[in-house]
């Protein structure tokens, strides 16, 4: 098991990433803090006095502008892969009254900043559908049907991914290697051999091993997928404890 396209770009676009949005003709691209809401609409916070606002400002009477949000993984440590790029689009429009005070939760929920305390006077929220969706990873880029971007869900471990690889090299690197070098099938105590996890998301570990220029990767699955930070240490349990009966699965590429 492994993170669908459509969940890897939910993932990206969820708001915790720096985003550039990309305006039709207009010159660019503006940097945007953004989110999205349960449904996976896009939402732009824009300061009201900004060159974003001038550019989001309809022109030949239309209420709404089209716009690309274009984000970048940023890998959680030096050497870890990148999950890619997303760049999802739609047409954009402001929010007011009622619809900004509920969108306002909905970007508070993924990024609760007290700006949005000034939505309305300081602060303008837009936000467009999801019409078309791309995903670009090591040269190639394909298309998401928006429908199965809507019906994704954000990895829940994204946001703390780089402070669980952390915890897990300082706090149980002895055990964690341990169990790695057996499912792996790699020789003891050779450090040449040495398995580090790269990343770490609802279905499980992406782990690199081998010897220095020629390293390889291979995922270890969970049994089922986590939907937070306590079933991730549910699922190491047994990875952890000494005591604990040792089960996992790996595909190696």
């Amino acid at each position: 098991m492994r993170p669908s396209p459509a969940e890897i770009v939910r993932t990206l676009v969820a708001g915790r990433l720096p985003g550039l949005a990309h305006l039709a003709h207009r010159p660019g691209p503006y940097h945007v803090r953004h989110a999205t809401d349960p449904d996976g609409r896009v939402l732009l916070l824009v300061p009201v006095v900004s060159d974003l606002a001038g550019a989001l400002r309809p022109t030949g009477g239309g209420g709404e502008v089209a716009v690309v949000l274009d984000v970048l993984d940023l890998p959680p440590a030096a050497g870890a892969p990148s999950l890619g790029r997303a760049w999802v689009s739609g047409w954009a429009g402001r929010l007011d009254g009622d619809e900004a005070r509920s969108a306002a939760l909905d970007f508070a929920a993924v990024e609760p900043t007290g700006d949005l305390l000034d939505v309305g006077t300081r602060f303008r929220l837009y936000r467009f559908e999801v019409v078309e969706v791309r995903w670009e990873r090591a040269g190639t880029v394909r298309r998401i049907d928006p429908v199965e971007y809507a019906g994704a869900e954000p990895d829940p471990l994204h946001p703390v991914e780089a402070e669980l690889l952390t915890e897990l090299a300082e706090r149980h690197s002895e055990r964690l290697t341990g169990y790695l070098r057996r499912q792996l099938g790699l020789v003891a105590d050779d450090p040449r051999w040495t398995p580090r996890v790269e990343r770490v998301d609802r279905y499980g570990l992406l782990v690199s091993f081998g010897r220095p220029g020629a390293r390889r990767r291979a995922r270890l699955a969970f049994t089922d997928p986590v939907t937070d930070r306590a079933g991730l240490a549910r699922a190491l349990h047994p990875v952890l404890c000494p005591r604990a009966a040792v089960r996992g699965t790996a595909d190696q590429r």
